[in-house]
């Protein structure tokens, strides 16, 4: 029966009768591949066991899963349990092949089509040499394999004479070994014991062959065993010591000798630990890494030797057998297809990237992979799966960072299978390995379009900077010239270049995996030439052709690269926002715009300056000029009109759109001048003396004039401490705050000249356009014109108050109505008045100058009410007395009336309604106005007033119906029945 082991099973076809030639030594044919950087991510193994003991062992373990006897066969059904744990389980249709099985022993044929191939999308190739043509093959006329076995033999490049020696040690095994299933034998200790030196050609061959066996059992047993060791372990530490001394020492193995027994107790003893799936398998060659990297030896053979980028057509033969030594190995559905993904991607790697067909296969094979990888969370199966996809992506990321350097037109077809690979491999090691991904909610992580932005943006960084260090070469050549800035005007150019390369011939491709492919390109490349000519703008100190010429290829490229950004994001959500955001400009204008800020502001801080100098020396002299205003306003106004002519005069693009600058800066220093010269020249309260204390008359006491005389002084002193400060200052006069009034009120006149001579210059200017005209308010000026109607209002107020209760104090607060009011009546106050309003009238413009003599009206009607309602015990009325006070008050309003002249009566009459409303209350008896009294103020606090009535506030509003108003009038009431009602009510002195 052996020759039916050997010539129809498994690689010894009977049309091939030529014997295999003798040979010294096992010759390897050699591989053709070409040498990678990538290291198996499936793991190294500690022991020093080489690819080619790996092939052969594999080799081994294949023959002995798939070998066919009829005499005392071995069982290859597989009865593992079909738990989850990492890689153990045998696959379900292993279960359904006997050793006599027709499948085993069914011969190859290249006419059917691959059923595999077809699946992973590989074409198949054409006439091309047989796997069998090969060396190693057999001498005479090359011929087609015939079995899987002989397939196996010569894609493993395993000479005949090897394979012939292995078919008889298992012919021997198998012997020895009925009933039991293969997963149940050691192999390596069973070869060790079948086979003895005389099968081997020399000494040598021997020698390296038990070592290798040894080695195997090392690796299995002890350095990468299924089941961990204990460190206690008796067996463990007898096969170490047994493995090290045969290493150093070959030991007679081909029978059952003392030294076979104890190598054989020591292993069996190890192999059979139950690893918890209760089932008698022995476990020498299952434990990680050294089972993937055998199948990984297995899974090789399904490309051709002669083709090495090409799948042989008979795979789903070969793939059927292969998946046999799943339950010696340990290896389950999930770590073949992760196996095989790395197996396809390597290949493609190791034969020049050049078949594409392997790289699809690789990314079609790995979302079998990222399906496995959703439905388990082994964590054995984890760390597999994360060697392995780091190392795929790392491979891909490798070129895909600096993808300008990797691709081009020649091999740019390549770059879209590496990216879908490296993708797949990124969204899996994401999606299914990281725990962070786990913790977010779906949808907050795109690891695509994440991926493919950093690759973008990695690229075209270092692209970019291949473009400056030629530029740097070249500013390093030039620095001794004079002027070496046109160097990047030239970058621009190469960039923009590059910009247009990259949307023609990489962006297509990439887009697949980002909608804005592009846009994000040009962003990168965007941020990296800021960098640069943001470095160089910050150097110009003034504008020079050089200057010009960079800037404005800077303002193309800004615009060549945002016009690309906003067509790629036309169908975006958000139109483009997004990456518009990441380019903050850098135009030429801006760069020039910052220059002429720079100019504006110099000349502004200049102006400033000069407000502050000229204002400490201005005196406000009446005389100055004929039309009564300021020099140092002359001044400022001519400044700002040389300031505006070199404005337009500087040869820029830009003077409409810097215009509102230079405006703002010169409304802001007119609005200073304003502020600053109406500081300090007091406000309509600062003249307004205090009211004194509530007192009653004392009736007919001989003493009153002494009192009288007392108190005015008193009340002159209050008067004097509180304006003291604008005394002593002639800048402050009366003529000198006409001359500010009049300086505000030219001021605001020429604004409205400057700014029709703005309009002007812009109608001149090359660079203006319609909407510059038709746009009005950017051309105005917006705080002076206020500023100095404000002014005018203020100072209008300050000059009427300041005459009436300042400058005629002693004829008004002082003196009218003091002691007999028949005695001290208005003439006085009226002929200071009058004289006060005559220099207001010849120094004033005409145009501001009512507004004062208006104010000064209402100052004069404020100041005759207050000495009627607030003058002090120096001052008492008697019913009598109201035909006094109402004659001077018609005198008063007679002055500014002056016969028609002066103020119109409608004017005279809004302004003294206050006063016209109170004067009645002179003439009304003290019963009547204490019963009004009392009466107004019932109705105002209610009936809480009736068992007291309260002191009311004074409010300063004067009103005959107002309860403060009325007890003022009692309180200068000079007769009992109104002194008894104050001291009985409020217990009110006499005097202060």
């Amino acid at each position: 029966m052996a020759h039916l082991f050997r010539d129809l099973s498994l690689g010894h076809s009977k049309r091939e009768s030529t014997p295999p030639p003798l040979q010294t030594k096992p010759r390897m044919p050699p591989s053709k591949l070409t040498s990678t950087d990538l290291q198996s991510p499936l793991g190294q193994l500690a022991s020093q066991l080489t690819d080619s003991d790996l092939r052969l062992t594999a080799y081994d373990v294949f023959l002995a899963v798939c070998r066919t006897s009829s005499s005392k066969p071995l069982s290859s059904s597989a009865s593992a349990s079909n738990s989850d744990s990492l890689g153990y389980n045998s696959p379900s249709q292993n279960n359904n092949h006997s050793p006599n099985s027709p499948a085993l022993q069914r011969s190859l044929t290249s006419a059917a089509a691959s059923k595999m191939k077809k699946a992973l999308g590989l074409k198949s190739p054409g006439s091309k040499k047989s796997p069998g043509s090969g060396p190693g093959s057999g001498e005479g006329k090359s011929k087609r394999p015939t079995t899987v076995g002989e397939l196996m033999r010569i894609q493993m490049r395993i000479p005949e004479t090897v394979d012939s020696r292995v078919r008889r040690a298992l012919l021997r095994i198998g012997g020895g070994l009925v009933g039991r299933r293969i997963e149940s034998v050691v192999l390596p200790l069973e070869l060790l014991q079948q086979l003895k030196q005389s099968d081997f050609t020399d000494q040598q061959e021997y020698d390296a062959w038990q070592k290798r066996n040894l080695k195997v059992l090392e690796a299995g047993l002890l350095l990468h065993p299924r089941v961990s060791l204990d460190k206690s372990n008796n067996a463990s530490q007898r096969l170490r010591q047994i493995i090290h001394a045969a290493l150093d020492r070959p030991i007679e193995t081909g029978k059952n000798n003392e030294s076979m027994q104890v190598l054989r107790s020591a292993v069996m003893s190890l192999a059979s630990r139950s690893d918890g799936s209760f089932s008698d398998s022995c476990h020498w060659a299952d434990g990680i890494p050294l089972n993937l990297r055998l199948y990984e030896m297995l899974l090789e053979t399904c490309f051709d030797i002669n083709d090495e980028t090409s799948i042989v057509e008979e795979v789903d033969e070969l793939m059927e057998h292969i998946k046999k030594t799943w339950v010696v190995l340990g290896i389950n559905q999930m770590l073949h297809n992760l196996c095989f993904t790395w197996v396809l991607f390597h290949r493609f790697v190791a034969t020049g990237q050049v078949e594409m067909d392997l790289l699809y296969a690789a990314d079609g094979q790995l979302a079998e992979v990222a399906k496995d990888a959703k439905a388990t969370k082994d964590p054995g199966y984890s760390r597999i799966l994360s060697s392995t996809l780091t190392s795929v992506l790392g491979w891909a990321e490798k070129r895909l960072l600096a993808y300008h350097d990797t691709f081009d037109s020649g091999n740019i077809y390549t770059m879209q299978g590496i990216v879908s690979l490296g993708v797949s491999a990124a969204k899996i090691l994401v999606e299914d390995v990281s725990s962070e991904y786990r913790r977010k909610r779906k949808g907050e992580v795109d690891v695509a379009r994440n991926r493919i932005d950093t690759y973008i943006r990695s690229s075209l960084r270092t692209a970019f900077a291949q473009r400056m260090e030629k530029a740097d070469s070249s500013r390093r050549a030039s620095k001794n010239q004079p002027n070496p800035l046109p160097v990047l005007a030239i970058l621009a150019k190469d960039v923009g270049e590059l910009a247009v390369h990259e949307t023609k011939v990489f962006s297509p491709i990439l887009k697949g995996w980002h909608p804005l492919a592009a846009g994000v390109a040009v962003a990168t490349l965007h941020s990296c030439y800021a960098n640069e000519i943001k470095q160089f703008i910050s150097g110009i100190m003034e504008l020079t052709p050089d200057a010009v010429q960079v800037l404005r290829a800077a303002d193309k490229l800004e615009k060549d690269l945002v016009q690309i950004a906003v067509e790629d994001a036309v169908d975006s959500e958000d139109g483009g926002k997004a990456i518009i955001r990441e380019m903050p400009p850098y135009e030429a204008e801006t760069a020039i715009a910052n220059l002429v800020k720079g100019w504006i502001k110099t000349r502004l801080d200049r102006l400033k300056e000069w407000v502050d100098r000229n204002l400490q020396q201005e005196v406000w002299n009446p005389q100055a000029n004929q039309e009564g205003y300021a020099p140092s306003a002359v001044e400022i106004l001519r400044i700002i009109d040389e300031t505006l002519d070199a404005f337009f005069q500087l040869p820029i693009p830009t003077h409409p759109a810097l215009l509102p600058d230079l405006m703002a800066g010169l409304d802001k220093c007119l609005q200073y001048y304003v502020m600053k010269a109406k500081s300090g020249c007091g406000t309509r309260n600062t003249y307004i003396p205090t009211m004194p204390a509530l007192t009653r008359c004392e009736i007919g006491s001989k003493f009153q004039g002494v009192w009288k005389k007392k108190e005015k002084s008193q009340n002159s002193q209050k008067r004097n401490s509180q304006v003291a400060t604008m005394n002593g200052d002639n800048s402050f006069g009366i003529p000198q705050l006409c001359v500010r009034i009049n300086t505000f009120h030219r001021i605001r006149s020429e604004m409205d000249v400057l700014e029709k001579r703005i309009i002007t210059h812009l109608r001149n200017c090359e660079s203006a356009h319609v909407e510059d005209f038709s746009n009005g308010l950017s051309k105005k000026f917006e705080l002076t014109p206020s500023a100095c109607v404000e002014g005018v209002q203020l100072l209008s107020e300050a000059v009427a108050y300041k005459i009436v209760f300042h400058d005629l104090s002693h004829v008004l607060w002082d003196g009218l109505y003091v002691g007999e009011p028949s005695s001290s009546r208005i003439d006085p106050l009226l002929q200071e008045l009058e004289r006060n309003l005559l220099i207001i009238s010849e120094t004033v413009h005409e145009r501001v100058r009512t507004r004062i003599i208006t104010d000064t009206m209402k100052a004069s009607c404020d100041g005759f009410l207050l000495v009627l309602l607030a003058g002090g015990p120096s001052r008492a009325f008697s019913r009598q007395d109201s035909q006094i006070i109402e004659d001077d008050f018609k005198a008063l309003k007679d002055l500014f009336w002056a016969n028609g002249d002066g103020l119109p009566a409608d004017l005279i009459d809004k302004f003294s309604s206050t006063v016209r409303g109170v004067l009645p209350l002179f003439r009304t008896d003290s019963e009547s106005l204490i019963e009004r009294f009392r009466r107004v103020t019932l109705e105002t606090y209610g009936s809480s007033a009736r068992s007291r009535l309260p002191l009311p506030p004074t409010s300063g509003q004067w009103n005959p119906t107002e309860p403060n108003t009325l007890l003022r009038v009692l309180c200068y009431r000079n007769d009992e029945t109104a002194s008894k009602f104050l001291k009985k009510t409020y217990n009110l002195p006499k005097k202060l």
